[in-house]
């Protein structure tokens, strides 16, 4: 049952041919179509990894900018109550 809109080669070109007749030129295709998967999932999981410290350096910096804000605010209000 496909959906409303969704056409099974629109986003995703022309289906692959599913076997060529020949057994080891589809397990050759097979084993590389594998490997790029492998690598694509190794490079999501390295970005992935690097969008991990780059939030934890993103929260740091706010920890630390909301401690800087209430330093000032604290500054600004005992400057005003000594005049």
């Amino acid at each position: 049952m496909a959906l409303a809109g969704f056409d099974d080669t629109e986003g995703w070109g022309e289906p692959l041919q599913t076997t060529s007749g020949d057994i080891i030129k589809d397990a050759i295709r097979k084993e590389q179509v594998i490997k790029e998967i492998i690598a694509a999932q190794d490079g999501l999981r390295v970005l992935l990894e690097r969008v991990k410290a780059v939030e934890k350096d993103a929260d740091k910096l706010t920890s630390g900018n909301a401690t800087l804000q209430m330093y000032i605010d604290n500054l600004t209000m005992q400057m005003a109550k000594r005049r």
